[in-house]
């Protein structure tokens, strides 16, 4: 499949002007049995959009910029980022569950001089904001695109006391995003964006713990777009996708909303992922044909009351990613909805790399290689030798979809993306051990890295464990995953605590809570007397892991 040679925001303009009255994006809240939602035609979207990017431009944003948005799903992230993409900006994602130690750092590693906040968090910013190189703040507050009788309710009941009501006038370089929208020039300055200009920074960590940036360029994340949406056999002008993975992640923003933008289809947007009612009542109401999810998702859709007496049948695609994908909960979200349900697998390096076909889909298989990707299994040790069918291996992805290279970071990009068995360069090594059947069909085995994944959240054990080494009785600590069968792993902690210490897991998850994203502090903490470890003394999580396998444990919620 050849590349597209135009970038990103390109295809808004083109749809724009194809499609200008279609809805683009439906937005709304669910306030009891009620859903108050507003439309946003393509015209309006991509007017939208020039005004942004002009308003950019007027404060100093250039080509090449890095500019940091920590927003929910909301019409505001979908301005931002394309407006940034049209003046050869780069988006920085900011997950907005992030404390302001994790903020402060992905500012500096990006070295990001522009930020977009939602205003409850904007407390987080101005506390780090001394400590970093940003130049300009711009604040938006979530109400600005509801319905008017939904706004005033807000601004009555809930602004002020869930704190999205902040004063900044007096804060200096910080600016409102309804202001900029309303006060710049109806059309930016013109600038040439290529393909193969960086477009998104998107952060992960690694066995270091250290986040590092994901470069990706427009080329990969339109490609990636393009093939999704021949994948799904979409419907231009037609189709409506249900955007409820977060934009910040590379799921929800190049999976869902890119190939939203770029098939000329539909996005209702749900800023809160856990609001299953939402989920279920937007589904019905605007006759959805596409849930992109992972499985803790599926499976709490499967179980909630309201899944029994709805409508699906508009539901007509399915795919889960991010975490192994159970074969009763593919069956029974089939039963409920007479869709297809397909398991995908891609990561924050490769988007989206293989999925299963929507006509032969397999339990307990990843799929096929999405088109123009190539995919194979090496040897673990230093991935030379391609494995047979039914052999174990490490997965590595060759694509245009796949990451130029972590920002910046020339040494852990040469770890990562090496020469394959077939002596060329560009293969991603993935972590990730699997087998291909005689089919083509990947299958994933087992991880090569102690990543866990928890509720669709990649979580590094050695950036947890940082935190729990700042804890003044905390002697040593390991962080590993441990089975749930609603988030597919839950955080835990074994812990040896200094001579003469005490502490209480609570006192260690509040600890935690002041410190990272709510997803990352372990669920579980247990205190152990020491650790195992090799005969160099590494901890070996892998030890207490097994224990946890053995034990009959079941992990709370």
């Amino acid at each position: 499949m050849a590349s597209p040679q135009i970038p990103l925001d390109q295809y808004l303009t083109d749809t724009a002007a194809a499609l200008p009255d279609h809805t683009a994006l439906i937005f709304g809240v669910r306030v009891g049995p009620l859903l108050l939602d507003r439309k946003i035609s393509y015209a309006s979207l991509n007017a939208a959009v020039n005004r942004f990017a002009a308003g950019l431009q007027q404060m100093g944003v250039a080509k090449g910029d890095r500019v940091a948005i920590m927003l929910p799903n909301c019409p505001q992230f979908v301005i931002a980022a394309y407006a940034i993409w049209r003046i050869g900006a780069v988006v920085v994602c900011c997950n907005p569950l992030y404390m302001p130690r994790e903020i402060e750092y992905l500012v500096n590693d990006s070295g990001a001089t522009s930020f977009i906040v939602m205003s409850s968090l904007y407390e987080r910013i101005k506390k780090i904001r001394p400590k970093t190189g940003l130049k300009r703040v711009i604040v938006t507050n979530i109400k600005e695109y509801f319905q008017t009788p939904l706004k005033l309710l807000f601004t009555l009941t809930k602004e002020k006391k869930e704190g999205h009501r902040v004063d900044f006038s007096g804060d200096a370089d910080t600016f409102s995003f309804q202001k900029i929208l309303a006060e710049a020039p109806a059309e930016p300055r013109p600038v040439t964006v290529t393909p193969e200009d960086t477009s998104t920074l998107i952060y992960t960590s690694g066995t270091t713990g250290r986040p590092k940036g994901a470069r990706h360029i427009h080329r990969s994340q339109a490609l990636n777009s393009e093939m999704l949406n021949l994948w799904a056999r979409s419907r231009k002008g037609e189709d409506v996708m249900l955007a409820v993975m977060p934009f910040f992640h590379i799921y929800g923003l190049a999976i869902v909303l890119n190939t939203v933008i770029a098939g000329g289809l539909t996005a209702v947007l749900i800023p809160n992922p856990r609001d299953m009612d939402h989920v279920i009542m937007a589904i019905e109401k605007h006759r959805i044909n596409y849930y992109l999810g992972v499985p803790a998702m599926f499976v709490g859709f499967n179980n909630h009351p309201r899944s029994k007496k709805t409508d699906f049948s508009s539901l007509r695609f399915a795919a889960s990613a991010a975490a192994p994908l159970a074969p009763e909960v593919q069956d029974r979200f089939e039963e409920i909805t007479a869709g297809k349900m397909v398991e995908a697998y891609g990561l924050t390096e490769t988007i989206c790399a293989a999925m299963n076909p929507i006509d032969n889909t397999r339990h307990n298989s990843i799929g096929l290689p999405m088109p123009g990707t190539e995919m194979r299994i090496v040897d673990e040790n230093d991935g030379t030798i391609e494995q047979p069918p039914g052999t174990p291996g490490e997965i590595i992805v060759k694509g245009a979809q796949v990451m130029q290279g972590y920002w910046e970071n020339p040494e852990a990009t040469a770890k990562i993306l090496r020469v394959g068995p077939d002596n060329t360069p560009g293969w991603f090594f993935s972590g990730d051990i699997g087998t291909m059947d005689e089919d083509g069909f990947f299958h994933i085995v087992d991880r090569k890295s102690d990543m866990i994944i928890a509720g669709g959240y990649n979580i590094y054990p050695a950036e947890v464990e940082a935190v729990l080494f700042e804890h003044p009785a905390v002697f040593e600590a390991a962080v590993f995953g441990v089975p749930h069968e609603v988030r597919g792993e839950n955080v835990k902690t074994s812990i040896v605590l200094k001579p003469g210490q005490t502490a209480t897991a609570d006192e260690i998850t509040d600890f935690c809570k002041e410190r990272m994203a709510a997803y990352k502090v372990p669920k579980i903490v247990e205190f152990r007397e020491e650790l195992p470890k090799s005969l160099v003394g590494k901890v070996l999580r892998r030890m207490l892991r097994e224990e946890e396998d053995t034990s009959g444990k079941n992990p709370p919620a």
